[in-house]
């Protein structure tokens, strides 16, 4: 489906100048960096082979996102647990994946995005054949943080070798397979689940990961360059701020519903540990302003107006994804009756269309303004929402449900790859890491936010059109339970008017792309990749 062969490699703009792990050498963020990066790939490195082993990875983890939802009844019976208890075991999941995002990008610029990929995919790895064999919650659990601390060393690397290896006139189209990746990922996750636990057990969700793991390691220690570090000092005040601010914050927002947004144990309440992450966080952008050596967070990267906005966009596009999908699967398993593979399958236009359409849009993103193929991607998606909102009653057809779903597949594939490219194109080489640290922080971030909101939503829409309330039991899709068929006109109408919040916040992401500066490449002669490629580079460190 991608230009898997395109002959992409990148080559030298100008000779010599070789950059070392701890001196001398070029500016880092200059095209003789650039050009040093190219050299120490090899001269017959292969990036296209490269992002295909990253993506490999990439997909994986984004899978183990969304996969253990329709496991939930299996481990709860296998278990001998509750749901409060099993909706930990994506929840743990989720909290260490963001939490250390913006670490774990900066120690790829320290110690090598390849090295430290190796590393997270090895842990990810043997974390997940650690899930599979559990025969108890609390091990589960915990096996569950390990493998979100892998995904989390993972995550940034691949959209930093992509910045590293592709010139900058042919990023858009790697970038197109990146997100393209993440879009099918989010419609494999339920029903690959489905699949497992119908046929082999809810072991396999984790069981499968391993022979991935194994082929992802040996490729991407093929296939992926490793590419030349510069010398960084390591902010641990920094690390501690940013983590503890995160958690908190992280913690509070995914885990409010659970404790009834009050207490959580003693004095510790959900609305006191989100006011302390917010004021270390605070705490934390002071301290990388006045830190003089180098900071984990440059603050310089959020002068690129394309950057902030870029990430801007991404939140409400990570708050949308999530948000729109717990009341699409509630609906269709609670109302119309659907299992949760074949409510998952409602999804399979969606993925299809966006696999299809990201590399010719990625394409188009190293050639025409970011603003216009991103902002018609932020334009299709909430209107495709709101077009399913007015279609998910009890009696509608399927083919009207699939329609504006396939409306969402052409959103997918104009908003990934415009978006990750413009974030990360004008930014030196040596912040390649960090940049990618706060893209995927702020999806995560966003996407936690989404999950929190919705349910809250929901379930004031469901006390005010059900008599007795929300009759659903549980904490997602699969947790629906059947219901009378007088109920149905007053659920499905709460799920729709709950579809009209994720549609409102991407109005904010359409207006953030609307205002994209031209990136630099663009502003040089098309025709040129070596200048493309050095007006993307030469951006002052700040």
């Amino acid at each position: 489906m991608w230009p898997l062969c395109l002959p992409c490699s990148v080559s030298p703009s100008h000779p010599g100048g070789a950059t070392s792990t701890g001196g001398a050498g070029p500016l880092p963020g200059t095209a003789a960096a650039a050009a040093a990066d190219a050299a120490a790939a090899g001269p017959h490195a292969r990036p296209w082979a490269a992002l295909w082993a990253l993506c490999l990875g990439f997909f994986m983890i984004l899978v183990d996102s969304t996969i253990v939802s329709v496991a939930t009844p299996a481990l709860m019976q296998a278990l001998g647990a509750g749901v409060s208890e099993v909706v930990w075991v994506t929840s743990a999941y989720l909290l260490a994946y963001a939490v250390p995002l913006l670490i774990t990008g900066r120690l790829g610029d320290r110690f090598g995005p390849k090295n430290l990929y190796l590393a997270g995919l090895t842990v990810f790895t043997v974390s997940s054949a650690w899930c599979g064999l559990t025969s108890s919650i609390e091990p589960l659990v915990v096996a569950r943080v390990f493998q979100g601390l892998g995904a989390a060393m993972m995550s940034p690397q691949t959209m930093a070798v992509i910045t590293r290896v592709f010139p900058a006139t042919k990023r858009g189209q790697a970038m197109g397979a990146w997100g393209a990746v993440a879009g099918v990922a989010t419609l494999v996750g339920p029903v690959l689940g489905g699949v497992l636990v119908d046929s082999l057990g809810w072991e396999w969700i984790f069981f499968v990961n391993v022979p991935v793991g194994v082929v992802g390691l040996v490729l991407a220690w093929r296939l992926v360059p490793t590419l030349p570090t510069h010398s960084h000092s390591f902010d641990l005040l920094g690390v501690a701020l940013g983590g503890v601010g995160m958690f908190c914050v992280v913690f509070g927002i995914q885990e409010g519903r659970t404790y009834d947004w009050g207490t959580v144990v003693g004095p510790v309440t959900v609305w006191g540990l989100i006011g302390t992450g917010v004021a270390v966080l605070a705490l934390f952008v002071l301290w990388q302003a006045r830190n003089r050596r180098e900071p984990l967070v440059p603050l310089s990267l959020f002068g690129d107006r394309n950057f902030s906005l870029a990430n801007l966009a991404i939140t409400t596009v990570g708050f949308a994804i999530t948000a729109m999908t717990f009341p699409l699967m509630l609906y269709a398993q609670t109302v119309r009756g659907m299992s949760p593979t074949q409510a998952a399958l409602l999804l399979a236009p969606m993925a299809v269309i966006s696999g299809v359409l990201a590399p010719f849009v990625g394409r188009l993103v190293d050639r025409v303004h970011p603003r216009y193929v991103a902002g018609v991607g932020l334009l299709a998606f909430p209107v495709a929402l709101v077009w399913l909102s007015a279609v998910m009653s009890p009696g509608s057809a399927a083919w009207q449900l699939l329609l504006p779903v396939a409306l969402l597949g052409v959103a997918n594939g104009f908003m990934w790859s415009p978006l990750s490219t413009t974030a990360t194109r004008n930014l030196p080489m040596r912040y390649a890491g960090a940049g990618a640290g706060v893209y995927n922080t702020t999806r995560q971030v966003g996407a936690v936010l989404g999950s929190a909101s919705i349910a809250a939503l929901m379930s004031s829409r469901l006390d005010a059109l059900l008599p007795g309330g929300a009759p659903v039991a549980g904490e997602g899709p699969s947790a629906g339970q059947a219901l009378p068929a007088a109920l149905h006109e007053g659920f499905a109408s709460a799920m729709a008017q709950s579809m009209l919040l994720p549609a409102a916040v991407l109005v904010v992401g359409w207006v953030a792309v609307l205002c994209f500066a031209t990136p630099r490449h663009l502003r040089a002669d098309p025709g040129n990749d070596t200048a493309g490629r050095e007006a993307s580079e030469d951006v002052p460190a700040g």
